[in-house]
């Protein structure tokens, strides 16, 4: 029986200069949160909300404290989208799915001070950590909000180019087909849809994509795939208007590619490290 995990919650993207990323992705037409910073980590984020999910962008204020491998994965890669926190209910009930197979550990909390102008407040979370075998070709853990109020503000989430939402995760991966059985087991049989070099995973509204190198070549020429495999590279988000999107991009001299499917697709040099696709609907 597939985890009751309903959706993912939120992308994770490591950054070796938050402020730099801030005005990134400000530049972008996003709204930009406050920054938080976990409380007892070395690092710290500031988030792009959207009414049921969101962006992260994360790194590393205090290197002499606990950074969760941040640090290896900058070295690696400089910067780019490391993994997903997937949205859950209960943890107790995601837990005991899962760990009679050995693929999640007891859930744990998390706290982080969120920096606002009339003081910090304190959104608190709790995580189910999965095994490395659960989301193969994908870092990942679960989330479950128990203070959504503090991150959810309305005017954190008007955002000029347009965007409303996460649409999905595209990964590079040598092959997809070897992936089916353990995202079988987390989201069941019928969540799939495998094609040659292709692996799609539907979790909720949101879509995970897992492409063969050459399969990633014809949805995206312009960009040449990593060497190292697994690599997830493209991150979708859905607009309102595509029109008026890329008349916002263009009007910023954000550089722009038309994508498959009739979507706007940003280079990865324009959204720290980030292959940013934007869709309609």
């Amino acid at each position: 029986m597939a985890a009751p995990i309903p959706r993912i919650d939120h992308t994770l993207i490591g950054v070796p200069d938050l402020e730099a990323a801030r005005g990134a992705w400000e530049r972008l037409g996003f709204a930009v949160t406050p920054r938080g910073r976990h409380i007892g980590w070395g690092t710290a984020n500031y988030c792009v909300m959207f009414p049921d999910d969101y962006v992260e962008l994360l790194g590393i204020v205090d290197p002499t404290q606990f950074v969760n491998r941040l640090d290896l994965f900058l070295e690696r890669r400089g910067a780019g989208l490391m993994g997903l926190a997937w949205g859950i209910d209960d943890a107790a009930a995601v837990h005991a799915a899962l760990a009679s197979a050995g693929l999640a550990e007891p859930p744990r909390a998390l706290a982080r001070l969120l920096e606002l102008p009339e003081g910090d407040v304190m959104p608190r979370f709790e995580l189910v950590p999965l095994a490395s075998g659960a989301t193969p070709a994908l870092s990942s853990f679960c989330c479950r909000h128990l203070t959504p109020e503090l991150l959810r503000r309305p005017e954190w989430q008007e955002h000029r180019n347009g965007a409303v939402g996460l649409e999905g995760v595209t990964v590079a991966v040598a092959d997809p087909d070897a992936l089916a059985a353990a995202y079988s087991i987390l989201f069941g049989p019928d969540a799939l849809h495998a094609t040659p070099g292709r692996l799609d995973v539907r979790v909720g509204p949101h879509a995970l994509r897992f492409l063969t190198p050459d399969r990633l070549r014809r949805r995206y020429p312009q960009l040449v795939p990593p060497a190292e495999l697994p690599a997830p590279l493209v991150m979708t988000v859905r607009v309102t208007s595509l029109e008026a999107t890329g008349a916002f991009l263009a009007g910023r001299g954000i550089g722009q590619w038309q994508g498959a499917g009739h979507r706007i697709v940003v280079p990865p040099d324009e959204a720290t490290g980030v292959v940013l696709e934007f869709a309609e609907g």
